[in-house]
């Protein structure tokens, strides 16, 4: 990364409250480069340009901090990972999060294997499989503190795919774009019916920019009903 870039990597982190060492910056750098050169044979992002991929992609990710939901020894889930946000920029700032990253493509996974092994993570799960299958594994269902999912989905069919992994009492916590009202108003059944509640939708401003997004936080309160999730097709055909 050039100077300007790796200054409004630092600067924008700062808005969030995250102060980067220079290790941190490293690491930030490795991980754009790897993800050029395998965006080279596989298509991991439309977004290249490094103070795009800064703004949109690595502060993006890190501004799930704002939830105020992550203190650095979680273990969280990220469903949907897709080149790993948001959850690698979060685990090279948060080293001792107990990482699981979930996606459907092994190509991707195979990206991630080379990312984790040429940064040194450790603490980190990969799983190339099916949100709705890995729900149903007792392993992996209700184990964690938090899940997290970037634009994979409408919020409604998100929270099946999402809230069965989160221990009673953790959250998930949703990046979405500028609009979030219709999609949470659409989301009531599924909230009702996951046993999820918003506790608070925070709209952020991404720095260097006028984008604004939101996190959506949600409380699970209860245990999922053990239908919950169903097959991928019954999610497509009748979401909640």
């Amino acid at each position: 990364m050039k100077n300007k870039s790796v200054d409004m990597l630092i600067e924008g982190a700062k808005e969030w409250g995250i102060f980067l060492e220079m290790f941190h910056v490293e690491h930030f750098q490795k991980y754009y480069a790897l993800l050029l050169e395998w965006n080279q044979k596989m298509n991991l992002t439309a977004i290249t340009e490094e103070s795009e991929v800064v703004i949109k992609h690595l502060l993006d990710s890190l501004s799930v901090v704002k939830s105020g939901k992550i203190k650095g020894e979680e273990k969280i889930i990220d469903v949907g990972t897709g080149a790993g946000f948001p959850s690698i920029p979060l685990k090279i700032v948060f080293p001792k999060l107990k990482a699981t990253l979930l996606d459907s493509s092994k190509k991707r996974i195979t990206f991630l294997e080379e990312v984790i092994n040429k940064l040194g993570i450790n603490e980190i799960e990969l799983i190339h499989g099916r949100a709705e299958d890995i729900g149903k594994d007792i392993k992996y269902r209700e184990q964690c503190d938090l899940s997290v999912a970037r634009a994979v989905a409408p919020l409604n069919i998100l929270l099946e795919y999402t809230l069965p992994f989160v221990k009673v009492d953790g959250y998930f916590i949703a990046l979405k774009g500028r609009e979030v009202e219709e999609e949470i108003k659409s989301s009531q059944k599924a909230l009702k019916e996951l046993k999820g509640e918003i506790e608070e939708v925070k709209q952020i401003r991404l720095p260097f920019s006028d984008i604004l997004h939101h996190l959506i936080i949600i409380r699970k309160g209860d245990n999922c009903p053990l239908k919950y999730p169903r097959k991928a097709n019954a999610i497509k055909r009748s979401p909640l």
